[in-house]
């Protein structure tokens, strides 16, 4: 990420506040598995419900720096340092992509490149939604992964 990067095509929802500065910029490319579930306060209605993910984090050239797993949705460095965060907003991202996210980071575990990381911004993302099969009473539990790729912005205080 250049130091000219920018926030203005986001949506204010998903944006950083004033007073922080990118620290990584990185690519996740992976899969995000969905389990069928019954909907809460909808009896007898069934919905593919988010149940983790898992991606490779790389650099802009490509090498990997890191991975993204969950839950608890963590994001690792290589070097072991690595955060956990709290959804703070989402926003949009045009049809069949997962939304833009904006989430607050919980300390760090371990010193490194996750260290001091205050917030985590996901934009740029490519596919990720939910399956399109049939998801009811004759599948409960069943599982689905699909692939997706989104760029995750990390941000410290300036």
């Amino acid at each position: 990420m250049s130091p000219n990067y920018t926030q203005d095509a986001l949506a204010d929802a998903v944006k950083v506040p004033a007073g922080h500065r990118v620290a990584l910029h990185t690519v996740g490319v992976g899969q995000i598995t969905y389990e069928c579930r019954a909907k809460k306060d909808a009896p007898g209605q069934f919905e593919w419900a988010f149940a983790g993910p898992d991606a490779a984090l790389n650099d802009r050239s490509g090498t990997r720096v890191g991975k993204y797993y969950g839950p608890p949705a963590t994001w690792e460095s290589v070097d072991g340092s690595k955060v956990t965060a709290t959804q703070l907003a989402v926003s949009p991202a045009g049809a069949g992509n997962i939304p833009h996210q904006l989430v607050k980071a919980n300390p760090a575990s371990g010193s490194g490149v996750m260290s001091g990381v205050t917030y985590i911004q996901r934009v740029a993302t490519i596919g990720g939604v939910a399956p399109a099969s049939v998801c009811g009473a004759a599948n409960p539990g069943s599982r689905q992964t699909v692939g997706y790729q989104a760029d995750y912005i990390f941000w410290k205080a300036a």
